[in-house]
């Protein structure tokens, strides 16, 4: 009989980015040889540019990844956030897009940089997030940035934005070792099963659920406890899920009453499946057969960078970067 936690330390080595050193370091390349431009471009109007996304937050998996890169901006480096936003993208159109070498498109808060296939077949893509610092002179201490909203959503207009502290979204999840397992599985039924839920809402809920809920034993035992708080949970009324980098934004008002209804079916039904036959994790939670076979003295929660290469997905417009 299939051993639930074995297949799903399986599931999470096969998930690993250690198998694929080769694309994430073309990936890095590429992040530091626009963090470098940019650097030169903007000089003395920006503060270090910094990782963010999955990277930043140790949750990434191989079968479908992009590497972010925040730009924060000083309060006076533009007299508004549109211009900052589209004087950024088009800087980058004119540096890649316009010479063939990527293509570069406006995103929902970022800018998107798609190099064009590579010898080895190999797209990569980075998301650029600016933001520009509330006060002047305050970002080095409390690291708030207000982003840009480039398309309707989340529950804001075009044109509008909105305050965000992405070193806050990052230091929320930092040494959180359990919920960044549970937070890959969750990315693996989502990116597998063909789910449109954002990453970073599966990200909010598994935290609170450890933090709210008593989750433990084994890997199954943590996931189902983190699916059966999210099945009894995201339905009440008075349920919140409050963005880090943002205690005003609710990220749980993203869902309209009809799909947090589904999400707590989905729950239901995935553990009832599984419990009442163990074969049907694997097509909620299935090993990424191509790094399929098992790996001598490694353990399922280490989180290196070494293997060979793979290609990712590339995200749509509507990825959601952290």
């Amino acid at each position: 009989m299939l051993e639930k936690s074995t297949h799903l330390e399986d599931v999470l080595k096969s998930h690993r980015m250690t198998h694929i050193e080769g694309l994430v370091s073309k990936h890095k390349s590429k992040r530091d040889e626009i963090k470098e431009l940019l650097e030169g471009n903007y000089t003395s109007d920006i503060y270090s540019p910094f990782n963010s996304g999955s990277f930043g937050k140790h949750t990434a998996i191989n079968i479908k990844f992009d590497l972010d890169l925040v730009i924060p901006f000083k309060r006076n480096s533009f007299d508004t956030i549109e211009n900052m936003f589209n004087d950024v993208y088009d800087f980058l159109y004119k540096e890649y897009h316009e010479s063939g070498i990527a293509t570069v498109r406006k995103q929902k808060v970022s800018i998107g940089v798609l190099f064009k296939a590579d010898e080895d077949g190999d797209a990569i893509n980075i998301d650029v997030v600016p933001g520009r610092e509330l006060t002047k002179d305050t970002y080095l201490e409390d690291r708030d940035l207000n982003i840009y909203f480039n398309e309707n959503t989340w529950g804001f207009t075009k044109g509008t934005y909105t305050k965000t502290n992405i070193q806050a979204q990052i230091d929320h999840i930092k040494a959180r070792d359990n919920e960044r397992k549970v937070i890959r599985l969750l990315k693996i039924w989502k990116n597998t099963n063909g789910e449109k839920y954002k990453s970073f809402l599966l990200e909010l809920l598994t935290i609170k659920a450890f933090d709210k809920a008593t989750i433990s034993g084994n890997d199954w035992e943590k996931l189902k406890g983190v699916m059966t708080y999210i099945k009894d949970n995201i339905t009440k009324d008075d349920f919140t899920l409050k963005d880090p980098g943002n205690s005003n934004n609710d990220v749980v008002k993203s869902l309209d009453t009809w799909t947090r209804q589904l999400l707590s079916n989905k729950m239901g039904i995935m553990i009832q499946q599984i419990e009442s036959n163990a074969e049907n994790i694997k097509s909620y939670f299935p090993i990424n057969e191509e790094f399929e076979e098992k790996e001598e003295n490694s353990s399922s929660s280490s989180y290196g960078l070494k293997g060979s290469s793979v290609g990712p997905s590339i995200p749509s417009n509507n990825q959601r970067f952290g």
